[in-house]
């Protein structure tokens, strides 16, 4: 018995050196055929489409000119510097807060716009210790209120954003009505609250008093009697519930606010993405969450890092900011999980038709899922057993530099016109691919985001006997640009933060464009101000205080919208004997200036920004 043990442990490894391992790649053929057949399934890489990119140094002035709105769909502003801009200029009170910043797009009178969005939300933690109470959080401040809105192309004063939605109550510049900008349920709201009790809800600031109003919705579970009030103060633990006096019958506790929460309570068999994003249809705010559907059994198929080998974004989930309601649409009648999940909760889940035609119009490709195919399209774009087997052509995300660091790039919303598909803008979600170890890149895969080809995904290739520069390549590029360099080392000096942001890829028309921004904070400030951009085409660098004076170095035209910066100078004696005192009142200007800013007065933060301008200019022709 002992030795049949002995020769069944050993004639694995036998059979693996004498007969696999001579023959590795005809015995393992059918396995890896096997592989890749069912992890592109499980994977949803056979719905890519390859298309060729003969790129092209055909761009010119023209094609930013005035009848181009390739300009308009740049952007310009990352979301994560922008959500520190967003908390200091339309916080306004120290419990609002900026959870995060997403892109979305919308319709302006005929024009198609991608945005920057974020809703304004109260934060239990900000309030001081002292006002915490079980009244102020439960009771009186009980929800968020609007947001805040800006394009991504545009840039204000002071290399500010330009609000096209912002204030409290919401003032909006664009044609879209925002009926109810209140906020009961969202990211930030981690517990309960009661509504239309005795107690007037804080709803907004006005000047120095409080504007109130009284819950109306159909949100929560109305508080009818003393027996309703016992149980729920046996489920909270609190006393409050029971003894206040402040609820009456039509009160009404709602719970399960946090939409991180309140979905899976719901359906705790799906996957949620980690990034809903908030949207205005019909004059409301609803909130969409992306859902999937994973499994680790799918035959053949190769685990992804997360531990699944089978996923699919099948479920689009829509929640009412402030009743609550929650509805799933199902998008993927293909994916068998869903459809058994359907027959299992027949009432919970909804035809894609059933969801509003607005609200569609918000729809975008998850970046969750994107990553994963990306992840697993790098090595199995790769068909042919022989060239899988050897690894003869896999691919890499390419790397980039954001703030000071190299990091991984991601995937990123643009609106463009897909080459060779139609000619009309559509809202995408892309990212390059590089050769594994090297820098070129070698194609880009799109993910159509707008309703009418919602899914298709197309795979770009570049022609391989050209030389198109990856990410890290133009990055190089930037450091070595003599101009770029001074600035980023003249701010630095100054104890100054800079602040790299994305750099984007974009295809226009058959040629490749790359934009990066360059955003400033100045020591001791949470306010990034754009100060630069880049703009990268075949072997020329162009650098501006906006992206038509950087388009301008590279293709000439008359796009200038403000002069470019001085060239930096060596330091010179100075001349006069006032410059101390000049000197000192631009700081005693400057931090009256950041005071006003803190306090929330922007009309004299501007005017001190004026004097403090004012100041500089005439330090600037003492020193010349």
């Amino acid at each position: 018995m002992g030795a049949g043990v002995i020769f069944l442990g050993i004639t694995p490894t036998i059979v693996r050196q004498l007969v696999v391992k001579p023959n590795q790649l005809e015995k393992e053929l059918p396995y890896i055929k096997n592989n890749i057949l069912f992890t592109r399934r499980a994977f949803n890489l056979n719905a890519i489409t390859k298309k060729a990119f003969p790129v092209q140094a055909s761009l010119t002035a023209d094609d930013f000119g005035s009848g181009s709105d390739i300009t308009k769909h740049i952007r310009l502003w990352d979301r994560r510097p922008l959500k520190s801009t967003f908390s200091q200029l339309q916080a306004f009170r120290l419990y609002y807060d900026f959870n995060s910043v997403n892109t979305d797009r919308y319709h302006f009178n005929n024009t198609y716009r991608q945005v920057m969005i974020s809703a304004r939300e109260i934060k239990d933690t900000n309030f001081p210790p002292s006002a915490q109470t079980w009244v102020n959080l439960k009771l009186q401040y009980t929800h968020g209120y609007g947001v805040v809105m800006a394009p991504v192309d545009r840039i204000g004063q002071e290399g500010l954003p330009e609000f096209i939605i912002k204030d409290i109550p919401p003032k909006i510049s664009v044609p879209v009505a925002i009926d109810r900008p209140e906020i009961y349920y969202g990211e930030e709201t981690s517990s309960y609250v009661i509504g239309n009790t005795k107690i007037p809800e804080f709803d907004y600031p006005k000047g120095n008093d409080n504007v109130t109003t009284h819950y109306k919705g159909s949100g929560g579970i109305q508080i009818k009697n003393g027996w309703r009030k016992f149980l729920f103060s046996l489920r909270f633990l609190s006393t409050d519930i029971l003894f206040t006096n402040y609820l009456t019958s039509n009160s009404r506790i709602m719970i399960y606010r946090s939409i991180q929460q309140r979905v899976p309570t719901i359906a705790p068999f799906l996957s949620y993405d980690q990034n809903p994003y908030i949207v205005i249809s019909g004059g409301r705010l609803y909130w969409i969450v992306d859902a999937y559907t994973k499994t680790d059994k799918f035959p053949y198929s190769n685990i992804y890092k997360d531990g699944f080998n089978y996923i699919r974004n099948s479920v689009k989930i829509t929640i009412d900011a402030y009743n609550g309601d929650v509805n799933f649409y199902i998008v993927d009648k293909k994916d068998p999980l869903i459809e058994t999940y359907r027959k299992i909760f027949p009432s919970l889940f909804k035809d894609f038709s059933d969801m509003p035609e607005d609200l569609k119009l918000h729809m975008r490709y998850p970046k969750y899922i994107f990553t994963v195919q990306a992840d697993m399209y790098s090595v199995y774009h790769m068909t042919d057993p022989q060239v899988f087997y050897n690894k003869e052509d896999e691919w890499a995300i390419p790397h980039e530099i954001y703030g000071e660091e190299e990091t991984v790039m991601n995937p990123y919303y643009v609106i463009a016109k897909f080459p060779g598909v139609k000619e009309r803008n559509e809202y995408i979600l892309m990212l390059p691919f590089t050769p594994l170890n090297k820098n070129n890149m070698v194609s880009w895969v799109a993910a159509m985001c707008d309703p009418e080809n919602y899914g298709n995904m197309v795979e770009y290739q570049f022609p391989k006997e050209k030389l198109i520069f990856g990410p890290m390549q133009i990055e190089s590029r930037i450091d070595q640009n003599t101009e770029i360099s001074q600035l980023l080392t003249l701010w630095g000096q100054k104890g100054s933060t800079v602040i790299r942001g994305n750099l984007l890829v974009y295809p226009i028309k058959n040629s490749i464009l790359y934009v990066e921004p360059i955003y400033l904070r100045a020591e001791k400030s949470e306010l990034p101000e754009l100060k630069r951009v880049v703009v990268a085409y075949q072997n020329k660098i162009g650098v501006g205080p906006n992206l038509n004076d950087a388009l301008d170095e590279i293709f000439g035209g008359t796009h200038a919208q403000t002069q470019a910066p001085p060239a930096v100078k060596a330091a010179q004696p100075l001349k006069t004997p006032d410059i101390q005192e000049l000197i000192n009142q631009a700081v005693i200007d400057f931090n009256t200036a950041q005071e006003k800013l803190r306090a929330g007065d922007f009309a004299g933060y501007g005017e001190y920004n004026k004097r403090l301008r004012k100041i500089l200019m005439d330090l600037q022709e003492s020193i010349e």
